[in-house]
């Protein structure tokens, strides 16, 4: 399937949408067999053509996490940072891998994720680029995937209102990130001066200090992510010089 769009210099930016459900790439085989959410975080090119991607893992042991992805050989895992629901993971691909197939055709891999043995990638491609191309290639290389969806966004519309903005932030956070935020924030946490500490929260939402701490520090990063980071041409040519 594949689905052809006129290019049209500008601000704008195009969002392509692939359901995966092969359960031979670690993000959905993982979520399936364990029942979880897997979501990468930050992919970041390496030498000679390998990717790092980090991926955080919620409702799962980490030890079983690590267990299936090493059954996959084109992938590397190593656990970052273990939460008590969860962790953060470190999975070095070079090959076979839907990520870098959309990277490497120009589309910055928005959205990658797993949940219950359903995936989800979303790529965003800049403006002047063909959709109808990187759909046919993708799916030619990935025949079992479903193209979903082609969204256009323009990047030099008005800002965003009340729901728009909620939208963005609500596909940015995993649940549990959302969730810690907004009990926290409800808490009085953020305010000044703050009417509870990090420990009441956590012990609100029945978790460790630790790990409120490491979803809350996410969540923020992400945050500050969706306000300040650059274009998505600045950020696939950095990736570039990084790589060179």
């Amino acid at each position: 399937m594949s689905e052809r769009g006129d290019s049209d210099p500008g601000d704008g930016v195009v969002e392509l949408e692939f359901a995966v459900t092969d359960p031979a790439y670690p993000f959905v085989g993982a979520s399936a067999a364990e029942q979880c959410r897997v979501e990468l975080e930050e992919m970041v090119p390496r030498d000679d053509g390998e990717y790092a991607e980090f991926f955080s893992v919620s409702g799962a042991d980490p030890a079983s996490i690590l267990s299936l992805a090493t059954q996959h050989e084109s992938v590397s895992p190593e656990l970052v940072r273990e939460y008590e629901d969860g962790g953060l993971f470190e999975f070095s691909v070079v090959d076979d891998c839907p990520a870098v197939t959309l990277a490497e055709q120009g589309a910055l891999p928005r959205t990658v994720r797993g949940v219950r043995g359903e995936g989800t990638i979303i790529g965003e491609l800049p403006a002047g680029s063909d959709p109808g191309a990187v759909v046919e290639a993708f799916l030619e290389e990935y025949p079992a995937a479903e193209f979903v969806a082609k969204r256009e966004t323009d990047r030099s519309a008005a800002p965003l209102n009340y729901d728009g903005l909620r939208r963005v932030v609500r596909e940015r956070l995993t649940d549990r990130q959302y969730e810690v935020l907004e009990t926290a924030f409800e808490a009085g946490y953020y305010d000044w001066p703050r009417e509870c500490t990090g420990q009441e929260v956590a012990e609100t939402l029945g978790i460790t200090s630790a790990t409120f701490s490491q979803h809350v520090h996410a969540a923020e990063r992400k945050l500050l992510a969706t306000l300040f980071e650059p274009s998505t041409a600045d950020a696939r040519n950095r990736g570039r010089s990084d790589d060179s």
